[in-house]
């Protein structure tokens, strides 16, 4: 508006007044033309396979327990049918599942919850969309925000020198959950094998898996980001380090009983179980 300003003389009889939230509302219309535009179909969609060829390739699972997806892709082959594996994969996955063994995913979460960390990657778009990634790690077990770091560029190195200084002496969690984003690269596993982390990645396509830290970027969002205009990655930092602060040390948290991430106690207070 100031650039504006200068450019037009007689700006004031001009000059018509606009709410913060028509300005953001502004901005997200022009977003989604903006995510339209780069999302833009290139090429046709491959058609979906036929309910016949699914019934097909459920009863040959079903029928034959030591053919695997290769196999039954082949067989689909003589017939005319070309499917690819991953599809068939998909297909047959109900029909095969097998009862876990061990622990479940969830009770090892809770188990181990004192020291696991939990860390993610999210993307940010500043008000000329330009694309910000943010780095962020939490401790599981209080849900305390330890980082939330901005780069326009989040290189391996940049990623390992993150996880580096949240690691001073060797001083970290014993288990380190993290996605299979090639962002990390070999780097940063090695530099938290030399802290005594152990890195162990969740399955690939489940979110689930990594719940807390997703739950924690949807709070990013919808509490700050989604409310402001960031005109760069140095303004991205200092509301991230505003709300990090406020996360920890002010707001309740449903997850530990609504106390708070930074005042967090393993044992609750007298009187908290009472009905």
């Amino acid at each position: 508006m100031v650039v504006l300003a200068a450019l037009f003389a007689n700006w004031r009889s001009a000059l018509v007044l606009v709410k913060p939230e028509t300005l953001l509302g502004w901005h997200r219309d022009v977003f989604r033309l903006f995510w339209r535009w780069r999302s833009r179909r290139k090429a046709p969609a491959k058609p979906r396979i036929s309910a016949d060829v699914v019934l097909l390739i459920r009863r040959m699972a079903t029928e034959n327990r030591l053919w695997g997806a290769e196999r039954i892709r082949g067989e689909l082959l003589k017939l005319g049918h070309s499917v690819a594996k991953s599809t068939i994969q998909r297909y047959i996955s109900r029909i095969r599942r097998t009862p876990p063994e061990g622990q479940r995913w969830s009770t090892f979460l809770r188990n181990q919850a004192a020291g696991i960390w939990s860390c993610d990657l999210f993307e940010v778009r500043d008000l000329w969309f330009r694309c910000h990634f943010v780095f962020v790690v939490m401790q599981l077990e209080s849900r305390r925000l330890l980082l939330a770091a901005a780069t326009t560029a989040p290189s391996a190195e940049w990623l390992a020198q993150q996880l580096r200084q949240l690691t001073p002496f060797g001083q970290g969690s014993k288990f380190l959950l993290r996605d299979h984003d090639a962002k990390f690269g070999t780097v940063f596993d090695d530099v938290a094998k030399g802290a005594g982390v152990r890195v162990i990645r969740t399955p690939v396509i489940a979110p689930k898996a990594n719940a807390h830290c997703e739950r924690l970027i949807g709070s990013v969002r919808r509490e700050c980001l989604d409310h402001l205009l960031v005109f760069g990655e140095g303004h991205l930092q200092r509301v991230l380090d505003q709300y990090r602060a406020y996360y920890n040390t002010c707001r309740p948290h449903q997850g530990i009983g609504q106390r708070r991430p930074g005042t967090f106690a393993r044992i609750p207070p007298a009187g908290s179980c009472r009905r």
